[in-house]
């Protein structure tokens, strides 16, 4: 093993300055609808604040244990995330808005989906290097991983939640990806992905309303656009430069819960077009510091959890810009770092830390 150097600076500061800018926000967000529905105007900022600890805790942790030592433990890891996910479909799990996406106890609760994320990373990961050139042959290489994508979006797509199905599915075909699957292998998996897109929207009558509601959000402005056309007001109404930090008009329960799925809105119209580029540019910096990470690792099974993690950041990201932006049909998934969710800003910082890790080993140096 290649002697440890200090962590990705760039990386690192990358993310704290997006999980400074996520505690700002979700408190300008969210304190008029915590202040009318909760009866206290810092209820997300207080809860934020504490997983932002939790989640610099275990950035730390796992910056600081080496990353080989994953490989052992994610079998039990994959197992771990599978009953979590079986649990929230029992009556222990904790619904919502029509969906069982929660676990809690008392007052704390967790999304195991969240889990799910991070732990199918190890796992795969672990798989694939252990022998690469298996992923070259369907049936042997591609099936076997094809079952595991299955497993998880099948428990997932139960609670339902679409959105992290697919997101699970993108991050496990990228990494078969960059261990060597064939091109016509991706295209027959992503061909297939579609169709099954399809069903599964034609299945449900509230996916194809959002659909339509996509497609023309002003001819249902009450129902299936009500989202939609209030983030856009907001983004339209910041301009340039923003209408000012904390004056925003669309987070005064006209966006409804501003400080989760649509907080992208809210920076848009306080921050403005300049704030929103501001923020992409974060992301964008954090994800060509993985991408570097990945191919610059000491090994294969670095390599992948270093694009597992990447691709977990870069799918949220494009889908969560994607929605508030009316590029695609409204589905619910937080913009990393940024949006009021404990269980996802821990696990994403945990992960970066995992990253970090990984860099202390990487030849970052190398053209």
């Amino acid at each position: 093993m290649t002697k440890r150097k200090p962590s990705d600076f760039t990386l690192m500061i990358t993310v704290l300055i997006l999980v400074v800018i996520g505690i700002i926000m979700v408190f300008s967000a969210s304190y008029a609808y915590a202040y009318f529905r909760l009866g206290d105007g810092y209820h997300f900022l207080k809860r934020d604040l504490l997983w932002a600890v939790v989640g610099l805790c275990g950035m730390l942790a796992t910056m600081n244990f080496d990353y080989w030592r994953y490989k052992k433990i994610a079998p039990l890891g994959f197992i771990l995330s599978l009953v979590l996910l079986i649990l929230v479909l029992t009556p222990l799990g904790i619904e919502y808005n029509g969906a069982k996406r929660w676990l809690g106890v008392g007052g704390f609760t967790v999304m195991p989906s969240e889990i799910a994320k991070i732990c199918s990373i190890f796992f795969v990961a672990a798989s694939l290097s252990n022998r690469p050139e298996k992923i070259k042959n369907f049936l042997k290489g591609v099936v076997p991983y094809l079952g595991i994508i299955g497993l998880y979006f099948g428990l997932i797509i139960l609670q339902p939640n679409l959105s992290t199905a697919v997101t699970i599915s993108a991050i496990i075909v990228s990494m078969m990806f960059v261990t060597g699957m064939r091109w016509g292998h991706l295209a027959f998996m992503g061909g297939g992905g579609v169709g099954l897109l399809v069903v599964m929207i034609l299945a449900e009558p509230y996916r194809m309303r959002r659909l339509t509601g996509f497609l023309d959000p002003f001819a249902d402005a009450r129902d299936t656009g009500y989202q939609v056309i209030q983030s856009l007001l907001a983004l339209g109404s910041g301009g340039l430069f923003g209408v000012g930090l904390g004056k925003s008009i669309q987070k005064y329960l006209y966006i409804p819960e501003p400080q989760n799925d649509f907080i992208f809105a809210i920076i848009g119209e306080e921050l403005g077009f300049i704030g929103c580029v501001a923020v992409i540019i974060l992301y964008l910096l954090l994800i060509w510091r993985g991408v570097r990470i990945a191919i610059n690792a000491p090994d294969l099974f670095s390599c992948l959890i270093a694009t597992g993690i990447t691709a977990m950041v870069a799918v949220q990201v494009i889908i969560n810009i994607a929605v508030a932006t009316s590029s695609m049909p409204v589905t619910g998934i937080p913009l990393p770092f940024i949006s009021w969710g404990g269980t996802s800003l821990a696990i994403f910082m945990t992960a970066i830390g995992v990253m970090l890790n990984i860099s202390r080993y990487a030849n970052l140096d190398r053209s």
